[in-house]
C-alpha cells in the first residue's frame, strides 16, 4: 500500500503567511441554518467565503508570477505539477549553495529543500528575514539541468534581505515553478516518491496555495 504524505500548511481565517500580506478572512456565505428555507425538509447545505492574496499558505509561482508574458496558472502543464519524481535535499546551510546538490540527477524532479524553517512557522522568527533561501548559482545549476519543479520549507526560496530575487527569476524565466512554505519534508525519503503540487486554473494569475503532498510507495 502507498502511503501519502501531506507537506501543506493547513489554511486558517487570520494567519499570516507573509509579513505585510492582509491574512485570509473565512466567513459563511450560506448557513445551514439559511439553506434549510431553500431546501425540503431535512436537507442543509454549506457555502463558505474566502477573501486572500494568492499567497497564502503553501503556495505555487508559476512565470506569470515574475513575467508579465510567462504562463500564468491556467497555462501550466500538469505534467510540471503532479506526479513527479522528488529529492530531498537536507541541509542547515542559509544560502543554499550549489555544493549541496553533489552529484545528482535532478532533470525532470521536483527538488525540495529541506531546511527545518517550518518549526518556526505562524511567529515572527520565521518572516525577520533570516531564513533559508536557494542561491543564485544554485538556482542557475538547477535551472540549467532541466529541473521541473523546486520548493522549499521557508518563507522565500530567495532572500527577502535584498530587494532582487534571483532564484526567483531564474526559475521562473525557465518555467520551473516553485512552491513555498512547504512542511513536513522529515516524513518523506530523500527520493522514491511522487510529488504533487496542483493549484487552481485562474487565467491571469501567477501564485495560488497548493495542497502539495508526496506518495511514497
Amino acid at each position: 500500500m502507498s502511503t501519502f504524505i501531506d507537506v501543506s500548511h493547513t489554511v486558517e481565517h487570520g494567519m499570516t503567511t507573509y509579513k505585510g500580506l492582509p491574512p485570509p478572512a473565512i466567513s459563511v456565505h450560506l448557513s445551514r441554518e439559511d439553506s434549510r428555507k431553500l431546501y425540503e425538509e431535512g436537507t442543509e447545505f454549506h457555502i463558505g467565503k474566502i477573501e486572500m492574496v494568492a499567497n497564502t499558505g503553501t503556495y505555487i509561482d508559476s512565470p506569470f508570477h515574475r513575467y508579465s508574458d510567462g504562463r500564468d496558472l491556467a497555462s501550466l502543464d500538469l505534467a510540471s505539477l503532479a506526479n513527479l519524481d522528488g529529492l530531498v535535499i537536507r541541509t542547515a546551510q542559509q544560502e543554499i549553495t550549489r555544493g549541496v546538490l553533489g552529484d545528482l540527477d535532478v532533470r525532470g524532479k521536483a527538488v525540495l529543500f529541506h531546511t527545518g524553517w517550518e518549526k518556526h512557522w505562524r511567529t515572527d522568527k520565521y518572516m525577520d528575514g533570516s531564513h533559508p533561501f536557494v542561491a543564485a548559482e544554485t538556482a542557475h545549476y538547477l535551472a540549467d539541468a532541466g529541473t521541473a519543479l523546486v520548493g522549499i520549507d521557508s518563507y522565500n526560496i530567495d532572500s527577502t534581505s535584498y530587494p532582487g530575487r534571483p532564484a526567483h527569476s531564474i526559475l521562473l524565466k525557465k518555467e520551473i515553478p516553485i512552491v513555498e512554505h512547504l512542511c513536513g519534508l522529515n516524513a518523506l525519503p530523500d527520493s522514491g516518491f511522487s510529488f504533487f503540487a496542483v493549484p487552481v486554473k485562474v487565467k491571469h494569475f501567477g501564485t495560488f496555495p497548493v495542497r502539495a503532498f508526496a506518495i511514497v510507495p
